[in-house]
């Protein structure tokens, strides 16, 4: 029986039409893209592609910049990935004017051009400010955690780098002999597969230890500035103290012996020659002969034995050995709900049209040391864009609770005192607070009298519908769960330019819209 389908001839010249601009209809994202990067500064792109002397001419920074918004705007990142959809996706193969960039150009780029991005971030706010979408009126603040581009198993003590270091160069030295052997002087085949990259790996070996001496240096200066600030408090001084490592205070206690065992020596010196002085006088010396031990020599010997005591207990490495990622030395391991990760700390903050304001990467597990940073980076990005308007009110949750946070310089902002379900269930029980906060009421006291208010309860619960889409769209839309660059300047890039991808699909779809 005949069957009456469209002719599938795959062997007809043409398929599409010749004019480019006929491939994807106008309000296509791929047009939008490339009409944003040419409204943007890219002068610092092209300062690196002078086209001048011999070689093959360089691809248009501005088309990889398109190329690489769009493909983050898409949920890609991988350069490979890009590289063949500049081959097959029609939208790609617009971008790239028909050509197809290699990964390795893509992401040569990416990283060539990584300083550029915050440049790129202000001007696409601009763009946004220009739109009216960047309102100020309600400014939210979190952060959440990204993977690194390593694994926690990585992680490695001083010790076990320093183990693997040794065995790296013993292996080299075990090849050489037996090339030596086999070859004599001649050149001999290629080094091994497993010995491929050795100064590769030794180079991010150096990196982790150079990491692990940094955290123990800022680990012994942070507790020494808080003995020191809580020392201040109480009004004493902080000298005198015994320091924390056991081996010190064994040689403490050793020095404390010896001053000890010294000045008795030089009291029992002093009694023998007045005893000498008094029976050549014909009389005896008066006062009590001295003890076998005194006391004070006695008390300096049970000090060091219990310092010597402790020291065998509770080594002073394993109570405080520090570990570092030999992958990537700038990730932590972060406490997310789901477990631990090797990660970083990415910090946003979003206004009531959904656009990011400040996007930023910190290796503090902690949210607290983050919004002060987070108030000045936006004031630093509104003003860069152009947008006067005075921030209304900044909305932070319980992690970036302290009273050093609630009072320092910047806009108005409410910061919960404790979990959103708490206060909730105590607006329930105890009803809204009417009016100022009772007087001699403690910083947090007046914060959560302000949160429990009908208004402050009402902004407050704006402050999850505001900043918390952005991570969903992130992590379950685009699946940007993990970095795909190490160390912490590339992520702070990646991290940024992922935000740039966000307003400016944000602003797509507002002039859709409109």
């Amino acid at each position: 029986m005949a069957r009456n389908y469209i002719p599938v001839d795959r062997d007809q010249l043409f398929l599409v039409p010749p004019d480019m601009r006929d491939w994807l209809p106008e309000d296509h994202l791929a047009w939008f893209v490339i009409d944003v990067v040419e409204r943007v500064d890219a002068s610092a792109l092209h300062e690196r592609h002078l086209n001048e002397g011999p070689g093959r001419p360089a691809y248009d920074p501005e088309m990889l910049l398109a190329l690489l918004i769009y493909a983050y705007a898409s949920g890609v990142r991988s350069s490979r990935q890009i590289e063949r959809l500049c081959e097959t996706d029609v939208a790609y193969r617009v971008i790239a004017a028909n050509r197809a960039p290699d990964h390795t150009t893509i992401a040569r780029f990416r990283q060539d051009h990584a300083e550029a991005s915050q440049r790129l971030f202000v001007d696409v706010l601009e763009l946004c400010a220009k739109a009216g979408l960047a309102s100020v009126g309600v400014v939210a603040v979190d952060g959440t955690k990204i993977a690194a581009s390593a694994s926690g198993a990585a992680n490695r003590t001083r010790s076990q780098i320093e183990a693997q270091v040794e065995q790296i160069f013993a292996a080299a030295v075990r090849t050489d002999e037996e090339e030596d052997g086999r070859f004599g002087t001649s050149r001999g085949d290629e080094p091994p597969a497993q010995l491929r990259g050795r100064t590769a790996r030794l180079s991010r070996l150096d990196a982790a230890l150079a990491e692990l001496e940094a955290q123990r240096a800022a680990s012994r200066g942070a507790v020494r500035e808080a003995k020191r600030e809580k020392a201040a408090a109480q009004g004493r001084s902080l000298g005198g103290r015994k320091p924390k490592d056991p081996d010190a205070r064994v040689a403490d206690a050793e020095a404390a012996l010896s001053a000890e065992k010294l000045w008795d020596d030089e009291r029992r010196a002093r009694r023998a020659e007045h005893e000498g002085v008094a029976a050549r006088a014909g009389r005896r010396l008066r006062g009590r002969p001295p003890d076998d031990v005194h006391w004070r020599v006695q008390r300096a010997e049970q000090r060091l034995a219990e310092a010597r005591e402790r020291a065998a207990l509770q080594p002073f490495a394993r109570a405080r050995e520090f570990r570092t990622n030999t992958t990537d030395p700038d990730s932590r391991v972060m406490k997310t709900r789901g477990g631990f990760i090797q990660g970083y700390n990415a910090q946003v903050a979003v206004n009531d049209k959904g656009v990011v304001l400040a996007a930023t990467v910190t290796q503090d597990h902690n949210d607290s040391n983050q919004l002060v940073p987070m108030i000045k980076s936006v004031l630093a990005n509104l003003s860069l864009a152009g947008v006067g308007e005075t921030i209304g009110t900044m909305l932070f949750d319980a992690g970036y609770w302290s009273e050093a946070n609630a009072t320092a310089e910047g806009p108005d902002r409410l910061i919960a005192t404790t979990r959103s379900f708490k206060l909730r269930r105590k607006m329930r029980e105890e009803g809204a607070r009417i009016g100022p906060p009772p007087e001699g009421s403690s910083l947090a006291e007046a914060m959560e009298h302000r949160l429990l208010s009908e208004d402050g309860a009402e902004l407050y619960a704006r402050r999850s519908s505001t900043v918390e889409p952005v991570f969903g769209q992130h992590k379950e839309v685009r699946d940007y769960r993990r970095f795909a660059r190490r160390g912490l300047a590339a992520v702070q890039a990646e991290w940024e330019l992922m935000n740039t991808a966000h307003n400016v699909n944000k602003l797509f779809r507002y002039g859709a819209s409109t």
